[in-house]
């Protein structure tokens, strides 16, 4: 699964998706870096316009590829401060112009929060809170702890039930809440104070 901000994002619209943070400028005329939450990152500029958490509309001209994910040039967007400004905004699409999952047990990020997570006996572990990513691969935080989110870890995810199975790994493979807070402070621009919500379809693989 693609991975999972900063001051400027604020909580996901009701019925949108997150594709993509903004990241740092790229030059002087205005391009900048993105983390996408999507299977194919030049799909972006397919959605139309993408909307920030306020409702600001942003029309995608151009997308390259980036180590970061994509290089993107935004309309109105045509000067390094006016990018640098941008940086950490999230992009949301409405839902339904997303395509429609090929498979039952497809899902999006957005889909996870709010899960109870279980163990495999059905016994109550806590709640999904949220889905981050600090380049190591998807987390989820689960009543203040962090659970990587691989078939080990999360065997099954029911969206239909409201549940996903949750095996804890070993305590000193645990990723304690000092050590995420450290990383958001060293890398500010790749982390939405907000969960990066409704990325790619699948599990946790």
């Amino acid at each position: 699964m693609p991975s999972r901000p900063d001051t400027t994002a604020d909580s996901t619209p009701e019925g949108y998706v997150c594709l993509c943070v903004i990241g740092p400028a790229h030059g002087v005329r205005g391009a900048v870096k993105a983390k996408c939450f999507t299977d194919d990152a030049s799909a972006l500029a397919a959605y139309g316009p993408l909307q920030t958490a306020k409702g600001e509309a942003f029309t995608i001209t151009s997308v390259k590829p980036d180590k970061l994910g994509a290089r993107l040039t935004l309309k109105g967007v045509d000067s390094r401060e006016a990018a640098e400004a941008l940086r950490g905004t999230a992009l949301y699409a409405a839902r339904e112009k997303l395509p429609p999952l090929p498979d039952d047990d497809d899902f999006y990020h957005d889909d996870l929060v709010g899960l109870r997570a279980v163990d495999e006996t059905g016994a109550a572990l806590g709640v999904v809170e949220a889905v981050h990513n600090f380049g190591a691969g998807d987390l989820l935080e689960i009543d203040g702890a962090f659970y990587p989110f691989t078939k080990a870890v999360v065997p099954q995810v029911d969206i239909a039930a409201g549940q996903l199975t949750l095996k804890p790994p070993k305590e000193d493979e645990a990723r304690p809440p000092e050590q995420i807070s450290e990383q958001i402070s060293e890398h500010p621009s790749e982390h939405p104070s907000e969960h990066p919500s409704g990325q790619k379809p699948g599990g946790g693989e």
